[in-house]
């Protein structure tokens, strides 16, 4: 019976095989003395087991990093994920290329900023001349007989169109610049003060500043030099003239946007103002004498963003019949009507309607021919 210490193919020749001739401790052969251990030895034996870390020592790691930012140093060693990886960065170069694009797109610098100085105003002021007598009567009677009958009252009669967005401007943008230009309409052609011409603030404020020189210069030193005329910018009657007979002024009109650039949005207003007024001096109530005076107002305004959060305007155009006149008066100062029973004094080029519908009949002299439509007891035209 083998013992521990015994060689692994049993006792060699020549020894014996019990336990007193073959003992553990007494075995000594050089041949097994490389691969045998005896029972002291392997008890005295420490054991260690390595860490994986340890045991890996300076191999190199068998998976690679699962991040797309690995250094290229690492080893090539292929994981099932590597395309995909690689194809989501492609895709990310791509989308922050096309941001870029889009961003550089909307930020154009060949695109002039917004609030650059602003226009100024080119006016042209017709006088219409009468065709006929001009009637008399009370203000009520006068606009029956008329083709304002049917015109409402005030700033009733300037209503504001559908509203839709515009491509750069939303519809509350719209709302804004319509509702500025139909302030200037109501402050420049109904205000009792500007139109007796005591005060000029109302429409003063809500022009842009950059042409608040030329509107000053305007009011101070009219000219009919197509820049600086009074009646350009509002409607006035020469005090010395004619007042008003009543405050109930007649009106009709449209009102138009469009945006012309993309930092620009364009309004046109067309509108139609019929006054009642007497003479300034010698009469003493509506009923002694009050004729009518018709104002045809074709302004086109602009507005830019800085406009907008204003609430302010450029008045780019104005082109303005009014009637009846005498030719020979200069109405850049102020309108000078010809009052009840005044005849006719001198024919213009061409007869103008101010009451026709769509745009005026623009005329190619300084002054015009009141239509015999636009007379008090005449057939009535429809409305615009």
């Amino acid at each position: 019976m083998a013992v521990p210490g015994d060689p692994p193919n049993g006792a060699p020749d020549g020894t014996g095989g019990g336990d007193d001739d073959f003992r553990s401790d007494d075995f000594r052969s050089d041949e097994y003395r490389s691969v045998v251990f005896d029972e002291h030895f392997v008890r005295a034996a420490r054991l260690q087991e390595y860490s994986a870390e340890e045991r890996m020592g300076e191999h190199a790691r068998a998976v690679r990093s699962r991040s797309i930012w690995s250094s290229g140093s690492a080893p090539r060693t292929s994981t099932p994920g590597r395309g995909a990886r690689q194809g989501m960065l492609l895709v990310l170069l791509i989308a922050t290329a096309f941001a870029v694009a889009v961003y550089l797109g909307l930020r154009n610098p060949y695109v002039p900023p917004p609030g650059g100085p602003a226009q100024a105003l080119t006016s042209t002021v017709v006088p219409l001349a009468p065709a006929d007598a001009v009637p008399g009567g009370l203000p009520p009677e006068l606009f029956a007989k008329s083709p304002a009958a049917d015109y409402r009252v005030g700033a009733a009669g300037i209503t504001l169109p559908a509203v839709r967005r515009t491509h750069h401007f939303t519809d509350v943008q719209v709302v804004t610049a319509l509702s500025v230009a139909k302030d200037y309409l109501v402050q420049s052609s109904l205000d009792p003060d500007v139109l007796a011409g005591s005060v000029t603030r109302p429409v003063r404020v809500l022009l842009d500043p950059d042409q608040l020189a030329q509107f000053d210069r305007s009011m101070t030193s009219p000219s009919g030099d197509g820049r600086h005329a009074v009646t350009g910018w509002l409607v006035r009657f020469d005090p010395a003239t004619a007042v008003m007979a009543d405050s109930r002024v007649r009106v009709s009109g449209t009102l138009a946007f469009e945006e012309v650039a993309q930092d620009v949005l364009e309004v046109t207003t067309d509108h139609t103002f019929v006054y009642a007024v007497r003479p300034a001096t010698g009469a003493t109530s509506a009923a002694d004498g009050a004729s009518l005076f018709t104002v045809r107002r074709e302004l086109r305004m602009r507005f830019d963003r800085d406009d907008l959060s204003a609430r302010r305007l450029e008045l780019v155009s104005a082109y303005v019949m009014a009637g009846p006149q005498d030719c020979s008066a200069d109405p850049a100062g102020g309108f000078r009507p010809l009052l009840a029973g005044a005849g006719p004094t001198t024919v213009g080029p061409a007869a103008s309607d101010p009451y026709a519908s769509g745009h005026p009949r623009r005329s190619a002299g300084l002054c015009g021919v009141l239509a015999p439509s636009a007379t008090p007891g005449a057939p009535v035209s429809p409305a615009p």
